[in-house]
């Protein structure tokens, strides 16, 4: 894992497609300015289905015959 520093107004590139802004920093958290493509999907990890329930759920869409 890359741990870095910075500050409010600094960015993180990632690639070519993926600019991330420091844009607050409150004693409480960090507040993130995310600049990414619109088909590359950004989501909060805590929002992310484990991928187990994904297989599970696609799985139970398929027809009987």
């Amino acid at each position: 894992m890359l741990v870095l520093s910075r500050k409010v107004g600094q960015r993180v590139l990632i690639g070519d497609d993926v600019a991330i802004t420091v844009v607050r920093i409150t004693g409480g958290g960090v507040r993130l300015g995310i600049e990414a493509p619109i088909e590359m999907p950004v989501i909060r990890h805590e929002l992310q289905e484990p991928r187990d329930a994904t297989d599970a759920k696609s799985s139970n869409n398929v027809a009987a015959d």
